[in-house]
């Protein structure tokens, strides 16, 4: 991505706030207008009223162009604080900006940019699209600071209230399963069931009778007759997770139950009225697949009803030190237990790729473990440093001793006790292997069976030394 050269001006602002020491309430975004400067569609053009303006010749996009050589999703321009960015959405044959086909490069006022055979002009106007930011730092279960968290916050109530169908995009780890079940929480089907469908981890012969059901006989195992997904949340919320990930040749049968409203078993003619709430997830980018050719645009256009974006964490690292309180309190079973300081700062300058549940691991295993290789980064000098989070003493933890170490201990969460049981397990038996191999790294590896990189990162966690590596 081309970085913007100096001048540019924020494309996005929060205002509101009258002192350093108060919150923004608004976001405002400048609008722009592209027009068309040459090829079929000459002398049209659109203003944009949103963080993101699509081109493309589906009719779904911001300007709709009937160029032949455009793709149907062909490029997007995005409001940033940096500035306005142009993104490339996979087209067959590119976007030109100046002499350059790009990916993605921030845009100068009255810059052209060329999409087949057709000439865009972007061009600034005066006024802002101005949207609240919630007050709250929460919805749900969900919790975050930052503007772009509050936004989304803000938007919830109304989209929750409604029936429409919710589309959410975002990276692995950045919580849309915890959004939808928020969104279900808060809507009026609040007391119907909440149906989860991953639809990339179900074989695809079988996708079918989760979604839809089987009747007995149906096929080989059928022993009796089951509903499926969307009959199991009569009332309530189904909730397709990965939609991107679903078969090609289930997408129509997919988009016939959503605009039909009735589903019919395998094995069965007789039709089954759905009464549901469809959430849709994906970490991917749909608009690429339908230029692709592997998802159909028409099931993508009746899935996109109401788009979210749940942005990355490196987008949004004002939300990791109150995400990190909240794991840190939770996972330790004390409200009032606050995280080391070592820890939030090592954590707020991690990329966390894995998003959060990266977060979530790297504190759990600070409540546990005390480990401190957390995080780690150059430094201003070049030097690898590294942020050292100091040991919980058990103490701090409220475990209180058993006779019996497999005795299930119900004053702390199953997970907690659950890693603590492994813990204790894996260094009794690191301590007993070192013991009986003298000490050898290479005679423990053979002898447990493992890889020697893996048992000496096993054995630095638990600070145990060998003699001879």
């Amino acid at each position: 991505m081309t970085a913007p050269e100096p001048g540019h001006e924020a494309a996005v602002r929060y205002t509101g706030a009258t002192s350093a020491l108060e919150r923004p309430s608004e976001l405002r975004i400048q609008r722009f207008c592209l027009r068309v400067a040459s090829g079929p569609d000459r002398g049209a053009s659109r203003e944009s009223s949103a963080f993101e303006f699509a081109v493309g010749t589906a009719p779904g996009n911001d300007l709709v162009l009937t160029d032949p050589t455009v793709s149907r999703h062909h490029c997007a321009v995005i409001a940033t604080p940096e500035g306005f960015l142009l993104r490339d959405l996979q087209s067959t044959n590119g976007t030109i900006l100046g002499e350059h086909r790009i990916q993605s490069a921030f845009l100068r006022p009255l810059a052209v940019i060329r999409v087949g055979r057709s000439a865009l002009v972007f061009e600034s106007i005066n006024g802002d699209v101005c949207e609240p930011l919630a007050d709250e730092e929460r919805f749900g279960r969900m919790v975050g600071a930052s503007p772009a968290t509050r936004r989304i916050f803000a938007l919830l109530p109304r989209i929750a209230a409604s029936g429409s169908t919710v589309l959410i995009e975002g990276e692995t780890g950045t919580g849309k399963g915890l959004l939808a079940d928020a969104i279900h929480r808060e809507s009026p089907r609040r007391s119907g069931p909440f149906i989860v469908v991953d639809c990339g981890a179900i074989p695809g012969p079988l996708i079918e009778a989760e979604l839809f059901g089987h009747e007995k006989g149906a096929f080989t195992g059928a022993h009796m007759a089951r509903p499926g997904a969307f009959e199991a949340a009569c009332g309530g919320t189904v909730f397709l997770d990965e939609i991107g990930e679903l078969p090609l040749d289930m997408q129509p049968k997919l988009l016939r139950a959503l605009e039909d409203r009735v589903v019919k078993r395998l094995g069965s003619v007789d039709p089954v009225a759905l009464d549901v709430r469809v959430v849709a997830a994906t970490s991917r980018d749909l608009r690429h697949e339908v230029n692709a050719g592997t998802f159909r645009s028409d099931l993508f256009y009746r899935l996109n009803v109401v788009r979210l974006r749940l942005p990355p964490l490196r987008e949004r690292r004002e939300d990791i030190p109150l995400l990190t309180q909240h794991f840190y309190s939770q996972l330790a079973g004390d409200s009032h237990l606050h995280p080391p300081a070592d820890l939030v700062e090592g954590l707020v300058r991690q990329e966390l790729p894995g998003n959060v549940r990266e977060l979530r691991s790297a504190v759990e295993r600070a409540v546990l473990l005390g480990d401190p290789a957390l995080a780690a980064e150059l430094g201003a000098d070049g030097r690898d440093e590294r942020v050292t989070v100091p040991a919980i003493p058990l103490e701090a933890v409220p475990i209180p001793p058993v006779a019996d170490p497999l005795a299930p201990d119900f004053s702390i969460p199953f997970r907690a006790a659950k890693e603590r049981l492994v813990t204790t397990w894996e260094r009794s038996y690191l301590s007993e292997l070192l013991g009986r191999t003298g000490g050898n790294l290479s005679r423990a590896a053979r002898m447990a069976r493992m890889d020697r990189n893996h048992l000496r990162e096993l054995l630095r966690r638990y600070k145990l030394r060998v003699t001879d590596d």
